[in-house]
């Protein structure tokens, strides 16, 4: 599962970013950075590409099928499972024609201890920016409105994560994503086989505060790290 992560890199990093590995100069859309706590519901940078250039925006975050009576709908689907998803009536078609890249620096996952649950940041050690694989939908209300909105897709969590959880979200390397995002590319097992686990020995994390277990909280001591000390 993937329910927070974070964007805490300016503006001016993110543009830089997406000149180089992409070719985008503009991001569409009102976008704040950084972001330390991102939640389900708020809008979150994503890349798409018509098979002709790259283009960047936001979505909201849950996604909303086709065939939902109200954009509520949208807050439980967060995350789509990798295992099926190109059978799944809600993402089948998405899957197949309507992919896109989430961009990211790092995620939370809370570890289960006693009855307490303790958060943990998950970066890579090389990356300060990467992409999670995610898939988006248009959805036009009663009144005609629109909304774009995307989930992130998850697979089995690699030996790092397994300490903590048994899911984790599809990570993209630039070159995958470029695969990913190609519109023309329809072979559902190629497709497929970029959602695997991301490589442990790239990763690493550390325990945080219980700050963003509340998504108000957004602020720098979101990802301090909290060291414990030891008798011995």
């Amino acid at each position: 599962m993937c329910g927070r992560f974070t964007v805490s890199y300016t503006y001016e990093e993110l543009l830089g970013y997406l000149g180089s590995e992409y070719g985008i100069k503009e991001i569409k859309g009102d976008v704040v950075l950084p972001r330390y706590n991102v939640a389900p519901g708020n809008e979150i940078i994503s890349i798409i590409s018509d098979g002709r250039k790259y283009r960047s925006g936001l979505f909201k975050w849950g996604f909303i099928p086709s065939y939902a009576s109200s954009i509520n709908e949208g807050f439980k689907m967060i995350n789509a499972r990798s295992e099926g998803i190109e059978k799944k009536t809600s993402f089948k078609d998405s899957f197949l024609n309507k992919r896109c890249i989430i961009l990211a620096d790092s995620f939370y996952e809370w570890k289960q201890v006693g009855k307490d649950k303790v958060p943990f940041r998950i970066k890579l050690k090389e990356k300060n920016i990467f992409g999670f694989a995610g898939i988006w939908n248009t959805f036009i209300d009663e009144n005609g409105i629109k909304t774009y909105s995307t989930t992130i897709i998850t697979t089995h969590a690699n030996d790092l994560l397994k300490e903590i959880h048994d899911r984790m979200p599809v990570i993209l390397n630039e070159k995958e994503a470029k695969e990913w995002l190609n519109p023309s590319l329809k072979d559902k097992d190629v497709l497929l086989s970029y959602l695997k686990e991301y490589n442990p020995s790239e990763m690493e994390m550390y325990e945080v505060s219980k700050l963003v277990n509340k998504a108000i909280n957004d602020t720098f001591d979101c990802i301090k790290e909290i060291t414990r000390e030891t008798l011995f």
